[in-house]
Parts: C-alpha cells; sequence; structure tokens
C-alpha cells in the first residue's frame, strides 16, 4: 500500500522559513518524478515544485528563488525548503510521486503565513 506522509506544515510570520518533507512508502513501481503543489483556499491545485528521475527541477514562477525542492539518494523522501515567506504562499501542500503505472498524493500539510 502506496503511502505519502508529509510533514513541517506550521503557522509562520511572513520572511520566515519552513522545511517540508514527504515520506513515500510501498512504491513498487519506477519513480518518474516527486514535487510538491498547493492549494488555497476556493483556487485550484497548482504545482509548487518538481524535480524529475533525472534530477530536473521546475518551480512556480512566484516561488522561484525563494524555495527550493530536493530529495533523498534513494527516492524515499522529497523535501521543500521554503524561504522568504508571504502571506500569498498559505495554502494547504499536497506532495506528488508520479511512477510508471500511477501517481499518488498525500493527505496535505497546511501552511499558514501571517503577515
Amino acid at each position: 500500500q502506496v503511502q505519502l506522509v508529509e510533514s513541517g506544515g506550521a503557522l509562520v510570520q511572513a520572511g520566515g522559513s519552513l522545511r517540508l518533507s514527504c515520506a513515500a512508502s510501498g512504491i513498487s513501481f519506477r519513480i518518474k518524478a516527486m514535487g510538491w503543489y498547493r492549494q488555497a483556499p476556493g483556487k485550484q491545485r497548482e504545482l509548487v515544485a518538481g524535480i524529475t528521475s533525472g534530477d530536473s527541477t521546475n518551480y512556480e514562477a512566484t516561488v522561484k528563488g525563494r524555495f527550493t525542492i530536493s530529495r533523498d539518494n534513494h527516492w524515499k523522501t522529497v523535501y521543500l525548503q521554503m524561504n522568504s515567506l508571504k502571506p500569498e504562499d498559505t495554502a494547504v501542500y499536497y506532495c506528488n510521486v508520479v511512477t510508471t503505472l500511477n501517481d499518488y498524493w498525500g493527505q496535505g500539510t497546511q501552511v499558514t503565513v501571517s503577515s
């Protein structure tokens, strides 16, 4: 059974930092990419950052230079380092893993940035 467990969400002041983690287990098929999405109230879920099996990364325009996605060597954990947080970064952040068979989602972790 595939499980993605996110952690690290919190309430933080603007300008602060957080590090999100997503621990993946039970994945049998080759991982093609891992990523972080977010969904703010009343908005669609959007890709924040992604990393491919070739270690290429991509970022949503408003987080470039502030957020960094990384992974461990065994593709068991993906991280999102978030610096210089802004109130508009407030959202539920979801971990996503794409394999050759399917893609999987975590339950989400709340990030709230106060002004």
